[in-house]
């Protein structure tokens, strides 16, 4: 049996003890690194309102100079306590008198220029949200928003019936030879510009402006009735009078494709 010296201490000992070194130093270091960061905090909190403060004595506007006779001051203004007595009867109270209710003046509520601000936020606002919901490109959403508004349309019903004539395709063209974003025929389209021609039409600005015009003319001529306006849209005036003189419905299916869940008149005015 070996005698183990005085103040000896085994290699598990020693591992303890550094261990508990480590964890007292780095119990101090948060400490300090916790108080440092305590001290900025309360540091900018103090900074921050000597700020307010200066602020607030430069606002201050000068005081009258007091007088002896505190009876001669001028009448308080309204809004202010009018001088009580020193003492009053039990149930006696302050008086104010009444304030003046004034609306504030708001500086920019006429400023053409945030008019015109808001105006625009309000527009892209809403092109974005037809290119979110239609799947397509924002310089197409706007192309489609910016003509419909131009010929008098709603917006919505704009966006579904390209939708339904072309799947937003500028250049598409069907077998009976109607072409563009609003599909039209060229004999169509002349009549609202003469010179138009084939290439003109694959345009989406052009398609887009006669496409959404005779659209509109339509919906004006039956009367404000957009399934009948529709029906003489893709049917064409012929076959939806024929129709209707033989009394039957020209009814194809088209218009309840488009005004499906639209709740809108279909024109702005």
């Amino acid at each position: 049996m070996h005698d183990t010296p005085a103040g000896f201490v085994g290699p598990v000992g020693l591992e303890g003890a550094v261990a508990g070194v480590e964890r007292r130093t780095a119990v101090a270091r948060r400490r300090r690194i916790q108080r440092r960061a305590a001290t900025r905090r309360l540091s900018k909190v103090l900074f921050a309102s000597l700020l307010v403060l200066a602020a607030a004595f430069a606002a201050t506007p000068d005081l009258p100079t007091p007088t002896a006779d505190v009876a001669s001051r001028a009448a308080p203004e309204d809004g202010a306590l009018t001088i009580q007595p020193a003492w009053r009867p039990a149930g006696a109270v302050l008086t104010r008198a009444k304030v003046a209710t004034t609306t504030p003046s708001r500086p920019f509520a006429s400023d053409p220029r945030e008019a015109e601000r808001r105006d625009s936020l309000t527009r892209w606002h809403r092109i974005y949200t037809y290119s979110t919901k239609y799947r397509i490109k924002p310089e197409l959403a706007r192309r489609v928003y910016d003509a419909s508004i131009t010929a008098g349309l709603e917006p919505e019903l704009g966006f579904r019936l390209v939708r339904v004539e072309s799947v937003f395709n500028p250049r598409a063209v069907s077998s009976a030879g109607a072409m563009g974003l609003t599909q039209l025929m060229l004999g169509t389209a002349r009549a609202f510009e003469p010179t138009v021609t084939r290439e003109d039409l694959l345009d989406p600005d052009v398609n887009l402006r006669i496409g959404f015009r005779y659209l509109r003319g339509l919906i004006r001529e039956y009367k404000g009735d957009l399934k009948l306006a529709l029906l003489v849209y893709n049917r064409g005036p012929v076959a939806v009078q024929q129709a209707l003189s033989m009394g039957l419905s020209p009814a194809n299916g088209y218009e309840t494709l488009i005004t499906k869940g639209y709740l809108g008149r279909g024109t702005l005015d």
